[in-house]
């Protein structure tokens, strides 16, 4: 059965429900009835799978790592994503001040850092 739509997709406007059936009892309940959008829809199936082996493993990345095959900077970073995709902020990991370019960029290459973080962390150096 498909999911309903949160739009409605001829004028984009809101949805409102107004009937439901049991089809087990033949039972037909009408009205208005306030819909609760799944906040999960916003995600994309890769990333419902990522959350459902994030469950499975009880949160440990290191087992996730095994599962998944990809490093761990990458499960952090697709699990900032679905973070971001949920509309939940995330906290900034400051760059030590004491970082070489060199390492700004090693830590670029590994997903540790994004590239404006990496940008910020390069030029704090000059």
């Amino acid at each position: 059965m498909p999911n309903l739509p949160e739009m409605c997709p001829i004028c984009r406007s809101e949805l409102v429900i107004t009937r439901a059936y049991c089809p087990a009892c033949e039972t037909t309940l009408e009205g208005y009835f306030q819909f609760q959008a799944d906040p999960f829809a916003v995600l994309s199936k890769d990333q419902r799978e990522f959350l459902l082996t994030f469950v499975r493993t009880e949160g440990r990345l290191n087992r996730m790592e095994d599962i998944l095959g990809i490093s761990y900077p990458t499960l952090k970073n697709r699990l900032t994503e679905i973070i971001h995709a949920l509309g939940f902020e995330t906290e900034k990991q400051p760059a030590p001040p004491t970082q070489t370019r060199a390492q700004v960029l090693e830590a670029l290459e590994k997903g540790i850092i994004s590239i404006d973080e990496a940008l910020e962390s390069l030029q704090a150096l000059k």
